[in-house]
């Protein structure tokens, strides 16, 4: 006795077993959870009052930092504060943090860095209110 073929899967079963792969596949780059760390210089990054920069010097090296203003309760402040380099490279890598225009010297470049709007819906929703204004 031979076995009876069953039916070939169809296309809707083919497509349910291959879905989550294309579904990570489409995720944002940023999906990755953050570190402790990480998560504390997007907050820095991401605050308007805080302007965040990358210096990239001639020979290569990278340096992000921001100024911070002098705090008259605590008497801390004014000085640039240096932000960890690998950190805020890896954010930049996964897509967290972008870089604004260039500003070219002949020792170095300066790139303004803000936070990258990662939300899926935002360019969505921007968009829905357009079309109904």
């Amino acid at each position: 006795m031979q076995p009876v073929p069953g039916p070939s899967p169809s296309p809707d079963t083919r497509n349910r077993r291959t879905a989550p792969a294309r579904i990570l596949s489409h995720r944002s780059r940023s999906a990755a959870p953050l570190s402790a760390g990480g998560a504390e210089l997007l907050r820095i990054i991401a605050d308007p009052a805080t302007p965040v920069f990358l210096t990239v010097h001639a020979g290569g090296r990278r340096r992000y930092c921001y100024w911070q203003p002098l705090d008259d309760r605590s008497g801390r402040g004014s000085c640039y504060v240096a932000l960890p380099t690998d950190e805020c490279d890896a954010l930049h890598r996964a897509g967290r943090i972008a870089l604004g225009d260039p500003v070219v010297d002949p020792a170095r470049t300066i790139y303004r860095v803000r936070a990258a709007d990662t939300r899926a819906g935002t360019t969505r929703a921007a968009r829905r209110e357009a079309r109904t204004a």
